[in-house]
């Protein structure tokens, strides 16, 4: 229980402290900086998730391909 509260503490903390930095002119500055950066980053990782999803969905879509010529040759 008391790890709990130190926990809930410290988000708690975290949110002042934030907030407190975003009043201020120069913090509100670096704030918007990390966000800026948070949001590149998260920008990066999506577009290689997609591009990765593609080549999957690629590579898939060759070997359901192959398959289904490789059952047509042995019907035949």
């Amino acid at each position: 229980m008391k790890n709990v509260f130190w926990f809930v503490f410290g988000i708690a903390s975290g949110f002042v402290l934030a907030h407190l930095v975003n009043k201020d002119p120069r913090g509100h500055e670096v704030l918007a900086e990390v966000d800026a950066r948070i949001s590149e980053f998260t920008d990066r990782i999506g577009d290689a998730y997609r591009e990765q999803e593609a080549r999957f969905a690629g590579a898939v879509d060759d070997a359901v391909t192959a398959a289904g010529k490789a059952a047509e040759k042995l019907t035949d």
